[in-house]
């Protein structure tokens, strides 16, 4: 069923190489354009009377189907086919209309004059609401657009229920490489899991040029790299499938991570099995992985490390963002104090945690900038600000490379590393502790066959001993550091993922589910990401 499409598609490609010639020498144009991929495009929109750029549509998913089913309609009416049944059957069956006007001779009359001629109010509307989504689809592919933010991972920089504006320019946008896609919607249709895309026929990546790299401290836009595979629910769809099936393995094994690192595939294929019976599964291309925005820690050829959640770059300690979160158990004496120490700092129920009885009062697992936490230092409303440790996540395959080894068994989200981050044409010497970090960036990421077979490693069948990445990759990690789900859960974040820069936010609102209170948060309205 898969091939029916790549038939079609070549049908007509090959229609328009074998009778696209014929019809531009009878519109008095250059008939050899017609054998050229490309050209005979262009030859098709000088004969319709369209200007050159409408190709340039055809780059774009959803656009491409409809302006490829216009050019054809659009052929048939410069050659006399100008009925509602010609033009429902050119825009139909042009495999079967091409070769038809070809073959009969039919003569070029040039394009319909619409000056002489009335249009009914369905077909300017219609025509209308074509071209509003052809202009939408083509800004929205090639230079910006919205975002929202769903989680609270950047918390203090930006929150949850902010709409940005994602620049696409900044880095050079992206080439559709799922091209067939519904139109304005990224990989679902609405209130489904149905894809809005057609995966059988995809393009090579290609970016254009932009106005600069990627840089340290750029809130980014990125297709969320181990979303590859998703769980088939709208619930689990945007988190980490590896991870998800990974916890689910370990259950399987009793809960022992030790036990589960001995035998893995035993317990995933049980977790496997049940997924698949519970949700199943589905493949996502690329472009269409769901959209994370993070904040870029570490550039390519950098080596990150975290001591005491203090991020060094090469050795040299980086300068914090200005609105970094990290959890704390707040105590209070009364729930009164409680309540109007929140007040007072503007906090949501996106910042609080747990609530706990305490022999004191009670305490509050609260997400706190060192700002709030100095203000709650001197506050007499609270009994204590005590900073919550991470030290739970010790080897528990949590932390990336999710590999059970000393060493990584020791790391948490707050002491990690050191990583290097690839950088394209680097050449590292390969080893067990290289192999388990950039395992998934040699066969997945850069696309090559790695196998792993009597203590010798082979790529795409050679027997090596180092390699070479083929590109560029990125660290990203969250602002509110202790509640964000990012490179040090599941690494690095490839070249080929960036989608673009959060540039500004356009509109801001809290909701009762999300925050408690619902309202508009006027003082964010169009201000620029930090």
């Amino acid at each position: 069923m898969s091939l029916i499409p790549w038939v079609l598609l070549g049908i007509i490609c090959i229609e328009h190489l074998i009778f696209v010639p014929e019809l531009i020498k009878r519109s008095g144009g250059t008939p050899w354009h017609g054998y050229v991929p490309g050209l005979n495009a262009l030859a098709i929109l000088k004969m319709n009377g369209r200007p050159w750029y409408w190709a340039l549509f055809l780059l774009v998913p959803g656009v491409n189907l409809i302006m490829l089913t216009i050019m054809h309609v659009e052929l048939g009416i410069v050659f006399g086919k100008r009925s509602t049944k010609d033009q429902w059957f050119f825009g139909a069956l042009p495999w079967l209309a091409l070769p038809q006007i070809s073959i009969a001779k039919d003569t070029y009359v040039g394009p319909r004059d619409w000056s002489r001629m009335k249009k009914s109010s369905t077909r300017e509307w219609g025509e209308a609401i074509l071209w509003a989504i052809v202009v939408a689809s083509v800004f929205r592919t090639y230079s910006f657009e919205t975002f929202t933010i769903p989680t609270g991972s950047m918390e203090g920089s930006m929150l949850v229920g902010d709409y940005l504006i994602v620049n696409k320019m900044t880095y050079g946008p992206k080439l559709p490489e799922t091209p067939f896609a519904a139109p304005l919607i990224h990989n679902s249709l609405p209130y489904s899991m149905t894809p809005s895309y057609t995966s059988w026929f995809t393009l090579p990546y290609t970016r254009l040029p932009g106005f600069r790299n990627v840089e340290r401290g750029d809130a980014v836009v990125f297709n969320f790299p181990p979303g590859d595979t998703i769980y088939v629910d709208k619930q689990l769809a945007g988190h980490d499938y590896y991870g998800i099936l990974r916890n689910q393995g370990i259950k399987y094994a009793g809960g022992d991570v030790k036990r589960f690192s001995e035998n893995p595939d035993e317990y995933l294929d049980k977790a496997r099995a049940a997924g698949k019976k519970a949700t199943g599964f589905m493949y996502r291309p690329v472009d269409k992985k769901e959209n994370y925005v993070k904040r870029c820690i570490g550039l390519p050829g950098e080596t990150l490390e975290i001591k005491e959640r203090q991020v060094f770059i090469d050795g040299t300690a980086l300068e914090n963002p200005e609105n970094l979160q990290y959890e704390y158990k707040v105590s209070f004496e009364t729930r009164m104090k409680a309540e109007k120490v929140i007040k007072s700092l503007g906090l949501t129920t996106q910042d609080l945690g747990g609530v706990y009885n305490s022999p004191d009062g009670l305490d509050i697992i609260i997400a706190l900038t060192n700002s709030e936490v100095n203000v709650l230092d001197n506050s007499d409303l609270v009994l204590g600000v005590e900073l919550m440790s991470t030290s739970n996540r010790k080897g528990t395959l949590q932390m990336f490379p999710n590999t059970y080894t000393d060493e990584f068994n020791e790391w948490t989200l707050d002491d990690f590393g050191p990583v290097y981050i690839p950088k394209k044409g680097e050449t590292i010497e390969l080893n067990s502790r290289n192999l388990d970090m950039y395992r998934r960036v040699i066969s997945v990421y850069d696309g090559h066959n790695l196998e792993e077979k009597d203590g010798q490693v082979y790529i795409d069948g050679i027997e090596a001993t180092s390699y070479t990445f083929d590109q560029d990759y990125y660290w990203m990690m969250g602002d509110n550091r202790h509640r964000s789900a990012d490179s040090r859960m599941w690494g690095f974040v490839p070249h080929d993922h960036i989608v673009g820069r959060a540039s500004f936010t356009w509109f801001s609102r809290q909701t009762k589910e999300q925050h408690g209170e619902s309202k508009i948060r006027w003082d964010r309205v169009f201000t620029n990401v930090k």
